[in-house]
């Protein structure tokens, strides 16, 4: 069985006691008997209240939402992969699209981070997705077939066990607009499909794969119980504890096939 795992991704939002508050009212909207594998990333500078406010027994993983492929230098603004570890945090989100459209990263870079995060113990969510004009123009596979290849090149079956994919079609990204099931689905079948291609099966079988793209409390339970989505990739849903409680409780393991 394949484990769900939804993701909070704060972005940037929240200070740091804005996110101790959060943690106590979600204590309040969610009892932590969850069927899926909960992650938290809040900004860098909300880490260590959030890890504070977590406690060393919670269920809650902490992650972060990015860090740099070196471990030290002089690289102003920057966090690595060991100051990560330090504060507590097993994830990390890599690739994500406005780190790509925003601020320029390409696919080398995004292969760099993902490298340094298995080299540092940490597990990379590698986020892929086609804009709408890819996608109207029907190069949606060869997009993330693209983004696949390079983020993941020469990576061994062991290090793909500690690597979770989140398909976000860039046009649903905070638009209100989630893919329709059918087109999750879809995507999801190709980015399995290469996997299974690339390394050995029940190495690729077992990989989570996620949604992520306007998911909410209203579409949620359809799309996680959909046939190949692991869990989510959540952004502004989970700024609101009852709304990402909601989300949580409608995630259930999946079949390894």
């Amino acid at each position: 069985m394949r484990k769900p795992l939804i993701v909070g991704n704060w972005k940037m939002n929240k200070t740091s006691s804005e996110a101790r508050v959060f943690l106590r009212e979600f204590a309040q909207s969610h009892n932590g008997s969850s069927q899926a594998e909960v992650v938290i990333a809040p900004p860098f500078t909300a880490l260590e209240s959030v890890r504070t406010a977590l406690g060393s027994s919670s269920w809650i993983a902490l992650g972060a939402q990015d860090l740099h492929w070196e471990k030290q230098g002089a690289f102003t603004g920057e966090i690595s992969g060991p100051m990560l570890r330090d504060l507590g945090c097993s994830y990390v989100i890599i690739g994500h699209s406005e780190r790509r459209t925003l601020f320029g990263e390409r696919d080398a870079d995004v292969q760099k981070k993902v490298r340094a995060a298995l080299a540092c113990g940490l597990f990379p969510i590698l986020c892929v997705g086609e804009s709408l004009t890819e996608r109207e123009a029907g190069q949606t596979e060869v997009v993330i077939t693209n983004q696949l290849s390079a983020a993941l090149d020469r990576l061994t079956d062991n290090d793909l066990g500690t690597v979770t994919i989140a398909y976000e079609p860039v046009w649903a990204i905070g638009t209100g607009r989630a893919a329709t099931t059918d087109q999750a689905v879809e995507v999801h079948h190709s980015i399995r499909t290469f996997l299974s291609k690339g390394w050995n099966t029940g190495a690729a079988s077992a990989m989570r794969v996620l949604y992520g793209g306007s998911v909410s409390p209203q579409n949620a339970a359809l799309l996680l119980n959909a046939s190949g989505i692991d869990g989510a990739l959540v952004g502004g849903a989970c700024l609101n504890p009852d709304s990402f409680a909601t989300i949580i409780s409608a995630a259930k393991p999946k079949s390894v096939h």
